[in-house]
């Protein structure tokens, strides 16, 4: 047995029997009833109350194309997967070469060299911290954090923001704040608390009782685009040292290039004890989440060889995540990326600035690189006032759709609401826009804000039509 080869046992290619773009194809018309019929249709009957069922058919880096072949730029690129763009050749290329090189993934008694190779890389972005640990999600990742900060501090507590998103399993959905995700679901999981975010009193009340086992944070939150004051995030990590509690930044949306910088805590000149990262780093491909640590933090959880499986998950490290991961780092050195997310989100920053000093509904502008929040408010003349009012009667936060939805109709630009019942559109757009770009958006926006401010107009019969919907779904709930 010993002269056996590996090519011996390698499959020929055989004639092929099974074929997805055939089926794609032949099945492309029945992409709305299937959801309907076996899985989520209430966000199929959202997607048609408000026109975006277009059937999207292809993407190509920061461009969706329609049944008709229509184009769209993507300002949302997943919820911020996408990065590098849709469909990048250095990913495809990358996954392709793993699927071609047999390699023994997940063995699970035994350890991968690409897992070692993208901890080393990430690890060089982020010098202070030492060790990897790596999920399937981001929401994995936040699960992944609480458990090893209450293991390393022997502490019960966990402490969180005002306005957080951290994810929807128990332990992340008890660190998040929104009730419209928590209610349903029953009680959370007991020892978690909350505390405003940008509060740094607040925060010391919580810590001074020396039970909380880690603060975590996003370096600006994503529901809303919540920025920091300038003294918090440094104020954040004074008192966790100060009180002995780890200091955790959820990066998930913020990290990966998508602020200007490879971590959005760069700003700020801070160094969390764990940083969390996901969504972009998987190139939109196959899902990855990472938590980076401390030493000393790593090593009270994996600390004896019977407890070096204490916590994992089956598929991380696989070798088709890390092989996304290395090319996704490599995309972004490349071509410059996080450079470019910093030149573009500026223009894009000064543009929208420049609308809200000359638009009264628009009231506020902030954000970092390409993540961006544009916030609504209640305008001052009396028959936009009155307008407005009227419409946040029958539902709150409903105005963000009357730019949302013709922005995407008559401009062909996708983009949505920053969370659930606020005022707020947020720009993820993939790293790689340009110039051009830049100019589609500003054109976009700046016309259908423009139109906003004529009472009567398309705008406000769009408003009555949407609260018309809402009222007849409320009235059958």
């Amino acid at each position: 047995m010993g002269n056996v080869k590996i090519a011996d046992f390698r499959r020929e290619p055989s004639r092929p029997h099974f074929d997805i773009g055939s089926l794609l194809a032949e099945r492309e018309v029945d992409r709305y009833t299937l959801h309907t019929k076996f899985m989520n249709e209430q966000m199929v009957r959202v997607l048609q109350t408000i026109g975006y069922d277009v059937g999207f058919r292809s993407g190509h880096g920061q461009y969706l194309f329609d049944r008709k072949g229509d184009r769209y730029l993507d300002l949302l690129s997943g919820w911020g997967v996408f990065g590098v763009g849709r469909n990048h050749p250095v990913l495809r290329d990358a996954l392709k070469s793993v699927l071609g090189s047999d390699l023994p993934n997940l063995v699970q008694m035994d350890v991968s060299v690409l897992s070692g190779i993208l901890a080393e890389r990430l690890l060089e972005y982020v010098p202070y911290l030492e060790k990897v640990f790596f999920a399937n999600s981001g929401t994995e990742a936040v699960e992944a954090s609480i458990k090893f900060a209450r293991c390393a501090t022997g502490r019960p507590d966990i402490v969180h923001a005002s306005h957080s998103y951290h994810g929807l399993t128990y332990g992340a959905l008890s660190v998040t704040s929104d009730k419209m995700f928590r209610e349903g679901f029953g009680g959370l999981m007991p020892g978690f608390l909350e505390v405003p975010f940008n509060d740094l009193e607040a925060l010391e009340r919580a810590l001074s009782t020396r039970k909380v086992a880690a603060f975590i944070v996003e370096p600006i939150q994503g529901k809303g685009v919540y920025m920091p004051d300038d003294n918090y995030l440094r104020g954040v990590q004074e008192l966790c040292r100060k009180y002995g509690t780890l200091f955790v930044a959820d990066e998930i949306q913020t990290g990966v290039g998508r602020t200007g910088k490879f971590l959005a805590v760069e700003h700020w000149g801070v160094e969390p004890d764990m940083v969390l990262l996901a969504k972009a780093l998987s190139g939109g491909h196959v899902p990855i989440g990472v938590v980076l640590t401390r030493k000393k933090i790593f090593e009270k959880v994996f600390n004896r060889m019977d407890r070096a499986v204490v916590h994992g998950s089956t598929f991380a490290k696989n070798d088709m995540a890390m092989a996304a991961g290395l090319a996704t780092l490599e995309v972004l050195e490349s071509e410059k990326l996080i450079e470019n997310a910093a030149r573009t989100g500026a223009r894009l920053m000064a543009a929208f600035s420049d609308m809200a000093e000359r638009y009264e509904l628009v009231k506020n502008v902030r954000g970092k690189g390409l993540m961006i929040g544009v916030e609504f408010g209640a305008p001052k003349s009396l028959k936009l006032k009155a307008a407005w009012s009227l419409l946040e009667t029958m539902n709150t936060g409903l105005f963000c759709q009357l730019i949302t939805i013709p922005i995407f109709k008559e401009h062909k630009v996708l983009v949505q609401v920053a969370g659930h019942g606020n005022h707020v559109i947020k720009l993820i757009p993939a790293l790689c826009i340009n110039d051009a770009d830049c100019d589609w958006v500003e054109g976009a926006f700046d016309e259908v804000i423009a139109d906003a401010h004529k009472v009567p107009g398309a705008v406000w019969t769009l408003g009555k039509t949407l609260a018309d919907h809402a009222m007849k779904a409320r009235a059958g709930a």
